[in-house]
């Protein structure tokens, strides 16, 4: 493929955590309408305030995800590859998760791959596996990108399907959870989705896929609890990915946001080194 090369998102993953000694992924969801009041309701403002949220942040995350919904709702999709460059370029250790949750097949998948890999210069990507596996082998041609599969969600909602028992017994969100961590990841670049507000289904997923990586979003504003998370999603060899996005994005709206924002990510780091430090005692 034509992407440019970047290292293996797994390795750089495993890297930026030992190195930062973080399991904190900050999103990046901007919206104009909670800027601090200089930059409020300017959406040509959105690549400043994430480059300094990027920039108070770097050195505690082990990756950054931008919510691609956001950026292009403001016609601000070349914000968005700025954004990316500039994370690339500010912390080259630290890999960028598209949350795009792509879910198509054939030529359509194709081109949301190349978006995700060739334009954008992501590491990884959320995509939805419900059409099956034809779905995600596009992505798959990018050797060394991450591929984070829609499994067990942390809204109320995700139940109606993910909670249903299949003929075997098993409900769906374990069968994702199993093909994902066996004949699925023939590149062993598979990670899956797993909501914070669900610690039992949690711990669920790192039982079926006890080396995937984890990327565990509602610490923070959805009310997902950080001791009760990285209990449930610890592994001796398991990459986990906990993401808080409002609440350390907004953390404080005047002059002073990127500092307030990187005063956040300290406490909800901080929080989770504590926990993973239990268990490991």
């Amino acid at each position: 493929m034509n992407a440019a090369a970047r290292p293996d998102f797994r390795h750089q993953l495993l890297t930026a955590q030992a190195a930062q000694q973080s399991m904190l992924c900050v999103g990046l969801d901007p919206e104009p309408a909670r800027f601090p009041a200089d930059w409020k309701d300017d959406p040509a403002r959105i690549f400043d305030f994430c480059a300094a949220i990027v920039d108070a942040t770097a050195d505690l995350v082990c990756a950054f995800k931008p919510q691609i919904a956001y950026f292009a709702a403001q016609r601000a999709e070349d914000q968005l590859e700025r954004l990316i460059a500039h994370i690339h370029q500010r912390a080259p250790q630290v890999p960028v998760i598209l949350d795009a949750k792509r879910g198509d097949i054939g030529s359509t998948a194709e081109q949301y791959a190349r978006e995700a890999f060739v334009r954008y210069q992501a590491d990884a990507v959320t995509l939805s596996p419900f059409m099956g596996l034809d779905s995600i082998e596009p992505y798959m041609r990018y050797s060394g990108r991450g591929l984070i599969l829609l499994c067990r969600t942390s809204n109320p909602g995700g139940s109606d399907l993910q909670a249903q028992r299949l003929a075997g017994g098993e409900q769906l969100y374990e069968h994702i959870a199993r093909l994902a961590a066996g004949e699925w990841n023939q590149g062993g670049q598979i990670g899956l989705v797993v909501g914070a507000t669900y610690p039992n289904e949690l711990a669920r997923v790192r039982a079926l896929a006890p080396t995937l990586p984890l990327l565990i979003p509602g610490v923070g504003a959805q009310g997902g609890d950080a001791g009760a998370t990285v209990q449930a999603a610890w592994g001796p060899q398991a990459p986990v990915i906990v993401s808080s996005s409002r609440a350390v994005l907004y953390a404080g709206s005047g002059p002073g946001f990127a500092a307030a924002a990187r005063s956040a990510a300290q406490a909800t780091r901080a929080q989770l080194q504590q926990a993973a430090g239990l268990l490991k005692t």
